[in-house]
């Protein structure tokens, strides 16, 4: 079906017609969907809010969910939403027309949070904590209001990753972005369906599409960034080893409790050898707490 040229949502009415275009396609399609089966991310009557930045992730992101909805393999209501936050230079006008010329229903929101991080946040010190924090609460009374029971962001594989050694290096802890969360309210779910799509499939794909790319003036003009810094070490790897994303990425669906050191999760105080089950513990096996 992903093969027919003429068998094609509108949000793909001017792709490439190239085997490698229609092959890049259908990996992204399908890598989406099943992250939103194996994180169990539909439920009925479902509307969810699709994050639309104007960055190749979020466009990508755009374009394959309404590719799922219409061949009836996502039975929700999709709802585009561009926070404009009051960048110097933001081109107002290029995602309202995208959306409009292609029968999107959306939401364009004008919040002035540029300011408020650029006052708030020391010279020097990076720009992103505040404004991902702003930016997250205005989506959530957005979704609120519209109806929506899910926030949809287009972090990819290669986000995840990163924010995993960002951790790790930085702080202290293993943990990264997950496909599927519930805010702290409670009351909205979190979910980022291309968690198994690289970057770099995101970046083709876009180009490809010849998407009206919006760069961000905020985080994205700053050097130094730990997340540049961890990239940069990401790349240098992937071009010594290639494959070598996609295999770290894979350990991060492959824990394994036992061997590592943390005691919340896994009860080492209890773990008893065979001489033990005559002491109590007959099958000699750990206790979870």
């Amino acid at each position: 079906m992903l093969d027919d040229h003429d068998d094609i949502h509108p949000l793909f009415s001017e792709a490439p017609s190239s085997t490698e275009f229609k092959k890049l396609r259908k990996r992204i399609v399908r890598q989406t969907r099943e992250a939103i089966e194996q994180y169990g991310m539909i439920q009925n009557d479902a509307r969810w809010l699709v994050c639309l930045s104007g960055g190749k992730d979020s466009y990508t992101l755009l374009a394959v969910l309404y590719e799922l909805k219409w061949r009836g393999l996502l039975p929700v209501e999709l709802l585009a939403c561009n926070l404009d936050q009051g960048q110097p230079g933001f081109p107002a006008t290029v995602l309202p027309k995208f959306l409009s010329d292609r029968d999107v229903p959306h939401r364009i929101e004008y919040q002035d949070t540029y300011s408020i991080v650029v006052d708030k946040v020391p010279a020097g010190r990076t720009y992103c904590a505040l404004c991902s924090r702003l930016r997250r609460g205005n989506l959530y009374r957005i979704a609120r209001e519209e109806g929506c029971s899910a926030v949809v962001l287009g972090h990819h594989r290669d986000d995840i990753l990163e924010t995993f050694f960002m951790n790790l290096f930085h702080g202290g802890r293993l943990a990264t972005m997950p496909p599927k969360l519930v805010n702290e309210e409670g009351d909205l779910f979190v979910y980022r369906p291309l968690a198994h799509v690289a970057e770099a499939d995101c970046e083709k794909f876009a180009k490809a599409m010849n998407y009206p790319i919006i760069p961000c003036d905020l985080c994205g003009s700053q050097d130094g960034l730990q997340r540049q810094q961890v990239k940069q070490i990401l790349d240098g790897w992937e071009k010594n080893a290639p494959g070598r994303r996609q295999v770290m990425f894979r350990a991060l669906m492959n824990a394994r409790p036992s061997h590592l050191l943390d005691p919340k999760l896994f009860d080492f105080a209890g773990l008893g050898t065979n001489s033990l089950k005559l002491e109590g513990n007959p099958e000699g096996l750990p206790k979870l707490r």
